[in-house]
Formats: C-alpha cells, sequence, structure tokens
C-alpha cells in the first residue's frame, strides 16, 4: 500500500511502490537527468524494482525520496524527498525529473511541499541542498525555496554547495511572506 505524503494542486507526492520502477528506471538512465548528480546510471528496470522493494528510509526515518506524480497526465514524473545523509549527519532536500517536465516550476513546487512537510509534519530543525555548481537550475529552485548558501561541501566525491533552510527561518517566512 502506498502512502501519500502531500500534494500541491498539479503534484501528488507518495511513497514510491514497486510498480513505479519503469518510470524510475526512465529517469535514472537518462544521462543528461544524471550528469550532476554523481550517481550511476540505472542498469535495468527489475535493479530499480528491487531497490524500491529494499529502500529502507520510510521504514527507518519516516521519510525518504517520494514519487511525484502529476495529476494532469497521473504519471509517476520524478521524486522528491528527504534523506538523511549520516555523513553529514545532515537531511538533505533531493529532487529528479524526466526532461519534458524540466521548466514549469515543478522542482520548486515539489520541494515547497516536501519542505512544509519536513518542517511541520517531522518538526525538522534543519534541511540542506547540495548542488555541484554547474547545476546553475537546480541551485535556482534551492534559492527559490529560501535556503541559503553555507559553503562547499564533499558528496559522493562531488565537489558541492551546500545550501540550508532551518525550520525557524522556514516558519518566520510564512508569517512575514518570503524574504
Amino acid at each position: 500500500m502506498m502512502k501519500t505524503i502531500t500534494e500541491t494542486g498539479r503534484l501528488l507526492i507518495r511513497e514510491f511502490v514497486p510498480d513505479d520502477a519503469e518510470a524510475f528506471f526512465a529517469w535514472n538512465s537518462d544521462p543528461v537527468v544524471m550528469r550532476h548528480v554523481g550517481e550511476p546510471l540505472s542498469e535495468s528496470v527489475e535493479q530499480v524494482r528491487e531497490k524500491i522493494r529494499s529502500y529502507p528510509d520510510y521504514r527507518e526515518r519516516g521519510y525518504g525520496r517520494w514519487a511525484v506524480v502529476h495529476k494532469g497526465d497521473d504519471r509517476v514524473i520524478g521524486f522528491n524527498g528527504l534523506k538523511y545523509l549520516p555523513e553529514m549527519d545532515a537531511v538533505d532536500l533531493g529532487y529528479r525529473f524526466l526532461q519534458e517536465y524540466w521548466g514549469r516550476g515543478i522542482a520548486t513546487e515539489s520541494s515547497l511541499a516536501v519542505l512544509q512537510y519536513g518542517f511541520t509534519t517531522l518538526q525538522l530543525d534543519t534541511i540542506i541542498g547540495l548542488a555541484v555548481p554547474e547545476n546553475r537550475d537546480s541551485i535556482h529552485v534551492l534559492e527559490k525555496v529560501g535556503m541559503r548558501f553555507r559553503g562547499m561541501s564533499d558528496c559522493l566525491g562531488l565537489n558541492a554547495q551546500r545550501w540550508e533552510l532551518t525550520r525557524e527561518r522556514y516558519l518566520s517566512r510564512d508569517n512575514e511572506g518570503a524574504d
């Protein structure tokens, strides 16, 4: 049974299920989508299906990377969600989408919904975002959702920018509007 996390006007954000493997494989095997993430391309739909089945984060942490479903066509178009990074002792906001959905504000819309869930439902104190300097589009999303640049960090062997948003700042933005 899949658990719905949150939704926006255009998007449903929910836990992944094994039936999502083909969609996940589509963006994770696209070299353009994967060029800035430092992870290998997926090898097969079955490999992805097994990773979804054995994904521990929902059970162990109560959160993870979640499927983003575009309500207009009822299609899994990518992921957005939270992941605990033990090497940084931090919770990371991460997202990835099919190319055909780029430039539509979906990364920003889903990130705002995930941040709200993280700060209000999960009561997290801080959420970070990581992006290599060449990934200007991702950095733009992190800026738009209110994160602030905090320096450079090593992430999966990549020299990445570290962005950060605290619950206190997030909640004060809700009361004052975007700063």
